[in-house]
């Protein structure tokens, strides 16, 4: 929980070129986690990446498509 907990503090504000920087050793750092809970650090950089990637999938999907005017 501390691992995404602090990855979600760490996107708050970020645009998402930045938020994609983070990276899990930043919160392995950040948190002193031990070797046992590293991959804990590597499902918040999973989880901040496939939400970009589903935020971008759907705003590609709503773009609304242009229409040649006719005459």
């Amino acid at each position: 929980i501390a691992s995404s907990s602090l990855a979600t503090e760490w996107v708050k504000g970020k645009t998402v070129d930045e938020a994609l920087q983070i990276k899990n050793t930043d919160i392995v750092k950040e948190l002193s986690l031990p070797p046992v809970k590293i991959h804990c650090s590597v499902l918040a950089e999973d989880a901040i990446r496939a939400a970009i990637h589903d935020w971008k999938k759907k705003r590609e999907t709503a773009k609304p498509e242009t229409v040649e005017a006719r005459s």
